[in-house]
C-alpha cells in the first residue's frame, strides 16, 4: 500500500504523463499544471494551457473495510484507508478550436494509460517509494450530473472553464499503526473453592 504522499504522487503522475506525451507534438510547449481552487479566482489560470484541478477525495465506499495490511517485516498494520481521487481536467486557449484541440489530445492520451503503474507513480514526486512495485492506480473518465457538474464548478466559477473529469480509483493509503498481538496462552490456571456458607 501507498505512504500519506500518494494523493499529491497521484495528481503529480497525471501531469508528467501528459508532459511526457506532449514531446514531440503541436503541444510540445503547452502548459501542464496541477492547480488548485484558488488559482482560478481572478480568471482563467494560463492563456494557453491544461490545468488538473483535484476536486474531491473520497472514502471508496466499496471496499470501505479492509482487512489489516502485512508489511514486508511480516507484521500485521492497520487496515488502508481507500481512496478515489476526483479531478477535473481542463484545456485554455484563445480559441474555441484550440481548446478542442487540447482536450481532445489530452483525453486520448490519459485512455492510452489506463492504469498507472507504480514506476509511473513514483517517479514525479519528491519521494520515489510512495507506491510500493506491485500497485497500480485505475485512472477513467467519469461523467457527472449537469447538476453535479455545477456544484463541482461552483468554487472555480469565475473561470468558467471547459473541462472533463477524471477518477483515480482505489489509492490505498497504508498506516504505520502495528496490530499488537498477545504471545499465545500457553496454560490456564483454575481455581477452585468451596463457596463460604452464609
Amino acid at each position: 500500500m501507498a505512504t500519506y504522499p500518494a494523493i499529491a504522487a497521484t495528481g503529480l503522475a497525471v501531469v508528467g504523463l501528459l508532459k511526457d506525451a506532449a514531446a514531440g507534438t503541436e503541444f510540445a510547449d503547452l502548459r501542464i499544471d496541477l492547480l488548485q481552487a484558488g488559482d482560478f479566482q481572478a480568471g482563467p489560470p494560463m492563456p494557453e494551457g491544461l490545468s488538473l484541478y483535484a476536486y474531491r477525495v473520497a472514502v471508496n465506499g466499496a471496499r470501505r473495510n479492509l482487512p489489516p495490511s502485512v508489511g514486508p517485516d511480516g507484521r500485521r498494520y492497520r487496515a488502508p484507508l481507500p481512496l478515489d481521487l476526483h479531478f477535473l481536467l481542463s484545456p485554455w486557449a484563445k480559441t474555441a478550436v484550440r481548446q478542442l484541440r487540447i482536450i481532445g489530445w489530452a483525453m486520448r492520451e490519459l485512455q492510452n494509460v489506463p492504469v498507472l503503474p507504480a514506476g509511473l507513480l513514483n517517479h514525479y514526486g519528491p519521494e520515489h517509494d510512495t507506491f510500493r512495485p506491485a500497485e497500480a492506480v485505475e485512472l477513467f473518465c467519469e461523467s457527472p450530473t449537469l447538476q453535479d457538474m455545477s456544484y463541482i464548478l461552483e468554487p472555480i466559477k469565475s473561470a468558467q472553464p471547459l473541462s472533463v473529469t477524471y477518477v483515480a480509483r482505489m489509492v490505498l493509503i497504508e498506516s504505520a499503526v502495528p496490530i499488537e498481538v498477545g504471545e499465545p496462552v500457553q496454560t490456564r490456571d483454575f481455581v477452585y473453592g468451596r463457596e463460604a456458607e452464609g
